[in-house]
């Protein structure tokens, strides 16, 4: 006990310091999402004691599996229920690729017939498993970006 009370204990130096450094340079600025953190100075950086732990613990705000679930089964509800006719009607508005006023079809390619047992599923309206794959995909990159900004405290404030 006798140690922790001297000034000459190093956790009372670690505490006592001085954490931001006298002259801070682009260089030695450090972020954290989007916040700059306090630079720290020499005696702070060095790296802990094997024998010390930190007892803190690093957890995730956000379950991953369930952000990950939710967010692509909410996105192959929204392909399917909302977003098809729309994007259906925008592939034959488009038409198959010409060149020179034919299809590749009619111009002899025999290998740019379009493989349909490929698109053909139960499905009433058509989803097929290129929709499915596509709208996945789609879910699986905005749970990524979600879990990516609520892990580096980036907190957006969209409704207030």
């Amino acid at each position: 006990m006798a140690a922790a009370s001297s000034p000459s204990s190093p956790l009372l130096r670690f505490f006592s310091s001085s954490r931001v450094a006298p002259t801070a340079t682009p260089f030695a600025i450090s972020f954290q999402g989007l916040k700059a953190l306090p630079t720290t100075s020499a005696a702070a950086l060095r790296p802990p004691s094997p024998c010390r732990r930190s007892p803190a613990t690093v957890r995730a705000e956000l379950n991953p599996s369930l952000v990950i679930s939710l967010s692509t089964g909410l996105s192959l509800f929204l392909g399917r229920f909302v977003f098809f006719n729309f994007q259906r009607e925008n592939v034959a508005k488009q038409g198959l690729p010409e060149q020179n006023g034919k299809t590749h079809f009619e111009a002899g390619d025999v290998r740019a017939k379009e493989y349909v047992s490929l698109l053909k599923s139960n499905d009433p309206v058509g989803f097929n498993i290129v929709d499915v794959l596509a709208w996945g995909s789609i879910g699986h990159i905005v749970a990524y970006y979600i879990l990516a900004t609520a892990s580096n405290g980036y907190s957006p404030n969209f409704f207030g």
